[in-house]
């Protein structure tokens, strides 16, 4: 099994990196295999490095201007260098068999944003996790949550976002999921 795992080329604070090295060791150690964005730095640096340490199957890929930005993390045990950040997130959804969030930035959503919407589409089958330490992403589940109850989001397509505060309970949620059926209906606007 391939895990890919969305999270910050920054550090954050220094229990988000304790969190993102820990997620790399426990997937190293369960034999998952992890697909990242390719850096060394920030907690994608910390997330390879903790699988590695574990013995783990790193895959990264990145795009040729961060390698020429150097932040290419270059012991890993498959780098892909890409065109560009659109290949780079085709083919780590490609490689990959679920997805974790991780804190992150504006880039770490834009990745889960994109994967989510795509199986809301029905253009994989995957699933898709966030791992919420410390109540992180709280505020955005409440905006998710707010999109549910303003007609713009789906209680089915809300359903396909895991949440857990915990790694295993998070693999263990994605052995038991099933996305939805997938049909388009017109709706008219709520009331």
């Amino acid at each position: 099994m391939r895990v890919c795992v969305f999270c910050g080329s920054s550090s954050g604070r220094e229990r988000h990196l304790d969190v993102a090295s820990a997620v790399g060791r426990g997937l190293a150690e369960r034999g998952i295999e992890l697909v990242y964005g390719g850096g060394r730095v920030g907690m994608m640096g910390a997330v390879a490095d903790g699988a590695l340490a574990a013995g783990g199957t790193v895959i990264g890929v990145i795009p040729q201007s961060l390698v020429d930005w150097e932040v290419a993390h270059r012991g890993l045990s498959e780098l892909h260098v890409v065109a560009d950040m659109h290949e780079r997130k085709a083919l780590m959804a490609r490689l990959a068999d679920a997805f974790v969030t991780l804190p992150g930035g504006a880039g770490t959503l834009e990745e889960m944003f994109e994967v989510w919407t795509w199986a809301q589409l029905g253009l994989h089958s995957k699933p898709l996790g966030l791992l919420d330490v410390d109540g992180y992403f709280g505020h955005l589940l409440k905006m998710v949550d707010h999109m549910v109850e303003e007609g713009f989001l789906k209680p089915a397509y809300r359903d396909m976002l895991l949440v857990e505060d915990e790694l295993d309970r998070l693999l263990d949620a994605f052995r038991g999921y099933r996305p939805p059926a997938y049909k388009w209906v017109e709706e008219g606007p709520l009331r």
